[in-house]
């Protein structure tokens, strides 16, 4: 007990608990997935040795649609299908988060962190739009907002690697994200000392009306679908590649685009289902 309740190298790949992930992910995956109805498509796609995936960020700070895909992954492909976390600084260091996030394969989010994955074979697993996307409001929880981030993609070019994007949706639909607030944000200079360019006002349970970030909050059941769509590899690579920004942001443009389309036709596919 003891020994976990220390804190981990947020830099380490050794802190990865493959007992752990095998014990938590069926009885995890199977929970969520009944809870939101949930379904895991393209797993076919998902080629073996490194890569890097990309996904939509949902949920807030809880992200539940990750542990769903990731346990449905590792239940099909096994092991080589798990990547690392690229972790925010701010949760990865917090007491308590920070012993069950490395456990789990999650690691300081920097390009260094990244590439000693890749070398060692391994997956990395990124969500672009960080705060943005996560805290991005309900009319827009059929978007893809990246917000012209781009060093994902200087990094897959930079390493050489495939990016798998995998995209969820009703995951934004499990909590009402009123306003990012971007504005207020910007005035408290959060960005600065939180790291974070949004200030949430959220409806969610059992807070009821929540200003900022809520950490835990009650889902709404919304039915999610997740899928793994065929690998981007792209023609040129490598660190010449990656320095060219007009390179960088047409391989991202194609990559985003193609994460938008898969986005609005899942979304479609729920609103059917649920008028059906």
């Amino acid at each position: 007990m003891l020994d976990f309740l220390k804190m981990r190298d947020i830099d380490a790949l050794d802190n990865r608990d493959l007992g752990l992930i095998d014990w938590v992910s069926p009885l995890t995956g199977r929970l969520l997935k009944a809870y939101f109805r949930a379904s895991v498509h393209g797993l076919e796609n998902v080629p073996r040795g490194p890569a890097l995936y990309v996904g939509n960020h949902n949920m807030g700070m809880m992200t539940l649609d990750t542990f769903i895909f990731f346990a449905e992954a590792y239940k099909v492909l096994g092991v080589d299908a798990l990547p690392y976390g690229l972790a925010h600084d701010l949760p990865i260091r917090l007491p308590g988060v920070n012993q069950v996030l490395t456990k789990m394969g999650g690691i300081r989010a920097c390009q260094e962190n990244a590439a000693k994955a890749f070398a060692q074979g391994k997956k990395v697993v990124v969500y672009p739009g960080g705060d943005a996307d996560a805290w991005r409001p309900f009319k827009h929880r059929n978007k893809i907002v990246f917000s012209g981030r781009r060093g994902y993609m200087k990094l897959a070019l930079k390493e050489k690697v495939p990016i798998i994007p995998f995209v969820a949706a009703g995951a934004q639909s499990t909590t009402i994200i009123v306003s990012d607030n971007q504005w207020l944000a910007k005035a408290l200079g959060m960005d600065k000392w939180l790291r974070t360019k949004v200030w949430p006002l959220t409806l969610c349970l059992p807070w009821g009306i929540a200003p900022g970030p809520a950490p835990v909050f009650l889902p709404y059941p919304a039915k999610i679908k997740i899928e793994a769509m065929k690998p981007i590899r792209f023609r040129r690579r490598g660190p010449k590649a990656a320095e060219d920004l007009d390179y960088v942001n047409q391989c991202a443009d194609k990559v985003e685009a193609a994460m938008q389309k898969t986005l609005t036709r899942l979304a479609g596919e729920l609103k059917g289902e649920k008028t059906a």
